[in-house]
């Protein structure tokens, strides 16, 4: 990296690689509530990143703000990121490295010596303006036509060590008077620096508020916290989102203003994540509202008790999750579009992630499903469909909807159907019982008195049959129906929903060859008492 000064102007000029310093990246949220998927993405770059170039994954809990501090956000957080697979190799929940603690609110004290450096250096000031002193403020300066801020053009009006004597300071702080410290943002510079992914960033620094670095409450903002462990946990690169990009020139200048140029990162900031629309940022809000998870676990208010569904709950495999994840802004040399994480790390790259928002797509992410869905080995989904089986029907050991054949023949038919594994029960539970409920359009509308020497024959000519496989079943149907004189297709329907209750499903033979002979011949036979007694119709 090589920073030049020249004038009231700074260049930051980011190498792509930083010779040989070890890659560090870190993932840094505050415990504010549930992990958004926006957040997921983050880490996953991160991770990725870090896995690519031999380097570390650090997480690193940003717990500064107190007043927002949500009990149980932090568990959530480790939790979903096991869930996915994003696994660092130091932080909080995940081991202790060198630079432990990993928390902020348990680093405070580290924090203060770098606020009063920046103080004792000229950086920043103590500021002891009251809320209703910085109202007051604000009026009057808005009554005049001006905006307010804390910034070069005010701060000499306001009650600050740079208006203040030093005594004054002194015996105030020594009073125990509420104060915060702000950074002395230059007047007239320009910060520039080079995004790695949006290029050439620059900024006026009167644009630039005061910002506050450390709180009247002993904990410093992320500002200077952020910039503060980073340099201290030797962070090479700060992959973050969009929304972190107006606070880079402030923490380009903290890093000048502490002496760490050489040390700074470089920065990568992702695109925002869009509604399906693209019509603004997919926020924790638009969740259920919108029909679709935003978090990848479920969450439950601890305040409020309010429920929001989470990726995991719904069913969806992590994999499905992560692969859709990695591809909101981030496109791959080819079109390719399923990704083992091994395939993930070899190919990610900044250089292809994408400066405009990514629209979030709730119908692609289900096709992402239904693909991994059908990679699953059969045996898998056969033995996790045992325990819905069980669980939903009480199913029991020696039953033939539990043997190791039947599973696998139901799996074969529903593994192209659906797209979820959860599906396998819910909507076909006709292939494990009797339907009790049959689609009365279907009967209504195919249903003819002359249909039921056609069923009739039809049981008899399967009653004889020695095996009854689907090629089988569906030769014997094809006869009789021409035996009958009539064609096939307008009585298969009418089979189907005998068989199954419903009008469309898995394919049909397939599903009277896993249903066996005699359970096929009872289905009809109970359909047809039915039909005769008007029970349906």
């Amino acid at each position: 990296m090589l920073l030049q000064v020249t004038g009231d102007c700074i260049f930051v000029t980011i190498m792509a690689h930083s010779g040989n310093r070890k890659v560090r990246v870190r993932f840094a949220p505050s415990p504010t509530g549930p992990l958004h998927m926006g957040g997921v993405r983050t880490a996953l770059y991160n991770y990725l990143f870090a896995r690519q170039h031999q380097g570390d994954f650090i997480l690193r809990i940003e717990d500064t703000d107190r007043n927002r501090w949500v009990p149980g956000a932090e568990e959530y957080i480790i939790e979903s990121l096991r869930w996915c697979g994003i696994l660092p190799n130091e932080g909080v929940g995940f081991g202790d490295g060198p630079h432990a603690p990993y928390r902020q609110s348990e680093r405070q004290s580290i924090y203060r010596h770098y606020a009063e450096q920046l103080v004792q250096s000229g950086h920043a000031y103590y500021a002891f303006d009251t809320p209703e002193e910085l109202e007051k403020k604000r009026k009057e300066l808005e009554s005049g036509g001006s905006a307010f801020a804390y910034n070069a053009a005010n701060r000499q009006l306001l009650v600050n060590s740079l208006t203040l004597s030093a005594d004054d300071c002194s015996a105030r702080i020594a009073d125990g008077e509420h104060y915060v410290i702000r950074l002395k943002i230059p007047e007239q510079d320009t910060i520039v620096l080079h995004d790695l992914i949006r290029g050439e960033v620059a900024v006026e620094s009167g644009q630039l508020d005061d910002k506050v670095l450390f709180k009247g409450d002993g904990m410093p903002t992320y500002h200077l916290a952020n910039v503060v462990d980073d340099y201290l946990m030797n962070i090479s690169h700060v992959i973050r989102g969009e929304e972190w990009l107006p606070s880079a020139p402030v923490h380009v200048l903290l890093y000048r203003f502490l002496g760490w140029e050489k040390n700074m990162p470089q920065f990568a900031h992702l695109p925002l994540l869009l509604k399906p629309d693209g019509n603004g940022k997919l926020s924790k809000r638009d969740g259920d509202r919108m029909g679709f998870p935003v978090f990848p676990l479920q969450w439950t208010d601890p305040a409020t008790g309010e429920v929001s569904s989470g990726y995991r709950e719904n069913g969806y495999y992590p994999e499905a999750f992560v692969n859709v994840m990695a591809l909101l802004g981030w496109h791959p040399a080819d079109d390719q579009e399923l990704f083992s994480m091994d395939e993930l790390i070899r190919t990610f790259s900044l250089e292809r992630v994408h400066k405009s928002g990514a629209k979030f797509d709730p119908e692609k992410t289900r096709w992402f499903n239904e693909q991994y869905l059908r990679k699953t080995k059969d045996t898998e989904l056969a033995f996790r469909l045992s325990e819905r089986l069980i669980t939903m029907f009480g199913f029991k050991k020696g039953d033939r909807q539990l043997s190791d054949t039947f599973l696998l023949k139901a799996v074969h038919l529903l593994k192209e159907r659906v797209q979820f594994e959860s599906e396998m029960t819910e909507k076909a539970a006709y292939l494990f019982v009797r339907p009790d409920e049959f689609d009365q359009q279907v009967i209504a509308k195919k249903w003819k008195q002359e249909r039921e020497s056609f069923f009739r024959k039809l049981l008899d000519a399967y009653a004889s049959m020695t095996s009854f496989d689907e090629q089988s079943c569906e030769a014997v149907f094809q006869e009789t129906a021409q035996s009958e004189g009539i064609k096939a297709g307008e009585v298969l329907q009418l089979f189907r929903v005998f068989l199954s209750g419903q009008g469309g499903g898995v394919r049909l033979f397939g599903m009277a060859e896993l249903l066996g002979k005699d359970e096929v011949r009872l289905r009809l036979e109970a359909a047809l008492e039915m039909i005769k007694h008007r029970s349906v119709v």
